[in-house]
């Protein structure tokens, strides 16, 4: 355990906790996290891991901006969905990138783990860019990420980073609950829409109207 690795773990939290809180300010934080992970990840030779911290800061630079301008009209993206042709093109291409990495770090490196760390790296990079599209089910890849990484991290005395994993787990958890429930008030709020600008806003006739009854005669 070590200042810089206490430093990288207070980062990761606060990252985390704003993205649960969908607030943009979770990139820029992300970034400086990532950053000093580089450094902690080369010295435990994990290196799947530290190239994945830079290749973070590339996707958090573009989250960044496509939650703020990835929306309609380039105003603020939204939480959705996970299209089904993306994760149809997701999940293979993700089980192809940890066998090649696992293969080339087994083979030109002492990398430790090098098959489980290139499997979670290339599954976390999955997670993350689900994220910068603000797919609601990034939430459970990385349920299934973190239940992983927290024993790995154990296993390599990098105590403090396990127990940042497990904050993860549980912040995961949160933001599945909690991008679930904005996912179904925007529906909700559709579909007040839709009703609104369908019938009772725009006023649409659904029967053929009566004649007219003759008014009385005044007395």
């Amino acid at each position: 355990m070590s200042p810089l690795e206490a430093l990288a773990v207070l980062f990761g939290a606060v990252s985390v906790y704003l993205s649960v809180r969908e607030h943009v300010w979770s990139w820029p934080t992300a970034i400086v996290n990532v950053l000093l992970y580089v450094v902690v990840f080369y010295r435990a030779k994990l290196y799947a891991d530290m190239g994945l911290q830079v290749v973070y800061a590339v996707i958090s630079a573009y989250g960044w901006y496509h939650w703020l301008h990835g929306g309609a009209g380039h105003g603020a993206l939204h939480v959705s969905r996970t299209p089904r042709r993306v994760a149809l093109l997701l999940a293979p291409l993700t089980a192809l990138s940890a066998a090649a990495l696992g293969t080339l770090f087994a083979r030109t490196t002492d990398a430790a783990l090098p098959f489980l760390d290139s499997s979670l790296t290339a599954t976390s990079l999955a997670a993350q860019w689900m994220m910068t599209r603000k797919y609601v089910e990034n939430w459970l890849v990385w349920v299934a990420v973190d239940v992983v990484y927290v024993p790995m991290f154990v296993y390599k005395k990098l105590y403090l980073t396990a127990g940042l994993y497990a904050v993860f787990l549980v912040l995961a958890v949160m933001g599945w609950v909690g991008w679930r429930k904005s996912l179904r008030e925007r529906d909700v709020g559709a579909g007040r829409a839709g009703v609104g600008g369908s019938g009772l806003g725009a006023g649409v006739v659904t029967h053929t109207p009566e004649p007219p009854t003759p008014s009385p005669e005044p007395r």
